[in-house]
C-alpha cells in the first residue's frame, strides 16, 4: 500500500546560496523569495549547511553593541557571537544539515523535524545532491486530500487489493478525513488489520471502528496436555 512521501509535496525549485556569498545577498534571497532559510551548497549541489532568519538575526542583535569574548564562555553564547560576526554563509550556516530522501514517508520526515526542532529539510538524491525542501506547511498537505480520494484508497488499497475484502462486507464513510468502517469480517484480527491501514492512508485524521468479527483468533487458546501434538 502506498502512501505519501516527502517527493510528493516537496518543493523543487529551490533557492540556494554558495559557501561564499555575503550576508546581505543572503538577506536579499530570503526576502525576495519570502522564505525563513537557505540551504548552502558546493559546486555540486551537495549541501553544506543551512542558512535561516535566526542564523541572520544574531547581527541585527548584537549590532552597536559588541559582546566581548569572555574566559570561560558557554557555547550558546560563542556561536552567537561568532555569528554575529560572520560575513559570508560558511560561517553563518549551521552545520551538518538534517536532511531527508524523496523516498522518506510523511510520518518520518515530521518525526524527524520534531526530534530535530527544525522547520524545514533539505531532500537529497541517492548521490547526496539537492533536489528539492519540505518544510512543516508542506508536510500539512496531505490533509488537503477530499474525503472522496481517502475513500478511494481505503476500498482499493486497504479492503480490496491487501484484504482481500469482499465487496459488501465493510462500509466505508468519509468526512473531514475521518473514516468510518462498519461491516463483519470473520476474524478479528483482520478487522484490526483493517482498522490499522486504514489510518495509514494519507489524508486520514481518525479512524472510527465499527466492523464486528465472527471468530476472535487472538486470543491464545490453552489445550488440555493430552491434546496437545509434541513438535519433533
Amino acid at each position: 500500500m502506498r502512501t505519501w512521501q516527502v517527493g510528493d509535496v516537496m518543493t523543487r525549485e529551490v533557492a540556494t546560496v554558495g559557501a561564499e556569498t555575503p550576508y546581505r545577498d543572503i538577506v536579499d534571497v530570503l526576502i525576495r523569495r519570502g522564505i525563513s532559510a537557505v540551504p548552502v551548497v558546493d559546486g555540486f549541489r551537495r549541501v553544506l549547511g543551512v542558512v535561516s532568519e535566526a542564523d541572520l538575526l544574531h547581527k541585527v542583535e548584537r549590532a552597536g553593541n559588541p559582546d566581548e569574548r569572555r574566559v570561560f564562555e558557554g557555547r550558546r553564547r560563542r556561536v552567537a557571537r561568532e555569528k554575529a560576526d560572520a560575513l559570508v554563509a560558511k560561517e553563518l550556516m549551521t552545520a551538518p544539515a538534517v536532511t531527508t530522501y524523496p523516498e522518506s514517508p510523511l510520518p518520518a520526515a515530521a518525526r524527524l523535524m520534531d526530534r530535530e526542532v527544525v522547520k524545514r529539510l533539505p531532500v537529497l538524491d541517492d548521490l547526496g545532491r539537492l533536489v528539492g525542501i519540505v518544510t512543516r506547511s508542506d508536510l500539512l498537505r496531505v490533509h488537503l486530500r477530499s474525503d472522496a480520494e481517502i475513500r478511494e484508497d481505503v476500498v482499493q488499497e486497504v479492503l480490496r487489493r491487501v484484504l482481500a475484502v469482499r465487496d459488501g462486507l465493510v462500509t466505508v464513510r468519509v468526512r473531514d478525513g475521518e473514516v468510518t468502517l462498519d461491516g463483519r469480517l470473520d476474524r478479528r484480527s483482520a478487522a484490526d488489520l483493517a482498522v490499522r491501514l486504514a489510518g495509514q492512508v494519507s489524508g486520514v485524521v481518525r479512524v472510527v471502528d465499527t466492523i464486528g468479527y465472527d471468530v476472535d483468533d487472538t486470543v491464545l487458546v490453552e489445550l488440555p496436555p493430552d491434546q496437545v501434538t509434541p513438535v519433533a
